[in-house]
């Protein structure tokens, strides 16, 4: 059991209640017969999944759902180690993924940009533009496809991203963060004319950076992330390997955008329901399919059949 105050909009925390007396308004400045109130107290009781049995059979898929989630989110609601924190190496290594040469051509793809609008002068250090083309197949597969990255001004990102574009194709939808207010209403308008053309997505991005990497640091952590070999390899692999820890982590968030915008729907999904349902996508893809049995020729059902097809 400890002991805590809310000082300040800091947390102290104490083995026992007199440890914080200090943070305690005095008892003479009290209205009278008023006693000093005494701090909060917390117990904490570790537990895993395998102190509750019950659970487990009524629900014995429970435990599948929990070694999908990301390492960090396996870490706690699994192995019950509430100390861990974010660190660099934890929700991606290069190892993960496949470095393909050659890619299906009937994929599902999407070119999601994380926006900056600052040149690179000797005296500063601006954000990235980052454009992150992947694909997905018929098998739930995904291809990490291609990566543009600049430092430029607004004019110049335009034109980036016009320019790929074209070289894309119509058939990649475009995707592209949408900051709040009027000035990101104004500026998701101004690039969609820019874009006429091609089919442009806006997006509204909400959730920290860690909720929202979870899902695509899941499918690489589960071998479901190809990657087509490229010159711009090695800046994605130390980005996302050094996320959280680096200054600049614009890759990650085209990269979750990416994901996001091939599926929608997991916007609202908190990490146990993805893990849930990445665990039924892939018994559904891994389940036998029925074979169909041709009537033996001759047989009722075979002279049946011949007059249908005639």
């Amino acid at each position: 059991m400890r002991y805590y105050l809310r000082v300040a909009d800091k947390i102290e925390w104490a083995d026992r209640p007199e440890g914080l007396m200090q943070h305690l308004p005095r008892l003479e400045d009290l209205p009278p017969g008023f006693e000093l109130p005494r701090p909060i107290s917390v117990t904490f009781i570790p537990a895993t999944v395998f102190d509750n049995p019950a659970l487990l059979r009524v629900n014995p898929e429970y435990f599948a759902w929990l070694t999908s989630l990301p390492l960090l989110e396996r870490e706690r609601l699994l192995g019950g180690n509430w100390k861990i924190r974010p660190a660099a190496g934890l929700y991606f290594k290069r190892e993960w993924c496949e470095v393909a040469d050659e890619v299906p051509a009937d994929l599902d793809i999407v070119r999601y940009w994380d926006l900056a609008a600052t040149e690179k002068t000797e005296f500063n250090d601006p954000d990235w533009t980052i454009g992150v083309k992947l694909g997905r197949d018929r098998n739930g597969g995904y291809w990490l496809l291609d990566m543009v990255r600049r430092r430029a001004n607004p004019g110049d990102v335009e034109r980036l991203m016009l320019n790929t574009a074209t070289q894309d194709g119509k058939k990649v939808r475009i995707g592209f963060g949408r900051d709040p207010g009027q000035a990101g209403k104004s500026q998701a308008l101004h690039l969609v004319r820019a874009l006429s053309g091609f089919t442009v997505v806006p997006a509204s991005e909400s959730g920290d950076k860690l909720t929202r990497f979870g899902p695509f640091s899941s499918q690489c952590r589960a071998g479901n992330v190809k990657i087509r070999r490229g010159s711009w390899n090695e800046d994605l692999f130390r980005v996302l390997e050094g996320f959280p820890d680096l200054a600049h982590d614009d890759e990650v968030d085209a990269c979750s955008g990416a994901m996001e915008m091939l599926n929608p729907q997991i916007k609202g999904w908190n990490m146990l329901e993805l893990a849930r349902r990445e665990l039924e996508a892939a018994k559904q893809r891994n389940k036998p399919q029925p074979t169909k049995t041709l009537p033996q020729p001759g047989s009722m059902e075979w002279f049946e059949a011949q007059k249908k097809s005639h």
